[in-house]
């Protein structure tokens, strides 16, 4: 079933999704600058933190992992998840956009299509990372998944440059 279209004057509800990568960063500009004017605010700014690897961190401490570890790795990740936050809410700063940050914990890919179906996005747009066939074939990729499970519209910008 396709999402039900935004009313009149009350613009679409955008969600961006974005990381650490210059793809990213593009994907972001881009919707502020060709979707600005359509928006409803505040524009949702998604980003995912990946599970912590706590079995390496087992292994390599063999055995359970000092809890001071376990708090310093969670630190550091909050650290540089609210970085990457601050550098996006400052980008739409510069166009004029009240943005509402969203953290998700988990696999990027189902976090993101489970957070625009629970935000009742009407667009998500993610960036793509331009992986040739055989990084894909192992790696996966999050806009190709999204494409194919989000219930929503999504676009993915391309880096052209």
């Amino acid at each position: 079933m396709a999402a039900p279209a935004p009313q009149q004057g009350q613009g679409q509800k955008v969600m961006v999704a974005v990381d650490e990568s210059e793809c990213s960063r593009h994907a972001l500009e881009w919707a502020l600058r060709n979707l600005a004017p359509t928006l409803a605010p505040p524009l949702l700014l998604l980003t995912v933190q990946p599970l912590a690897p706590l079995g390496y961190v087992s292994a390599a401490s063999f055995g359970a992992p000092p809890p001071e570890l376990i708090k310093s790795m969670q630190e550091q990740q909050r650290e540089l998840t609210q970085a990457l936050l601050d550098k996006a809410k400052a980008i739409c700063a510069e166009h004029g956009v009240n943005v509402e940050t969203v953290v998700e914990v988990g696999d990027p890919k189902e976090m993101i299509c489970e957070a625009a179906e629970k935000k009742n996005v009407d667009l998500l747009v993610l960036g793509s990372h331009s992986r040739g066939p055989i990084q894909r074939l192992f790696l996966g990729s999050v806009s190709n998944y999204c494409v194919h499970h989000c219930k929503c519209p999504v676009l993915v910008v391309k880096n052209q440059g």
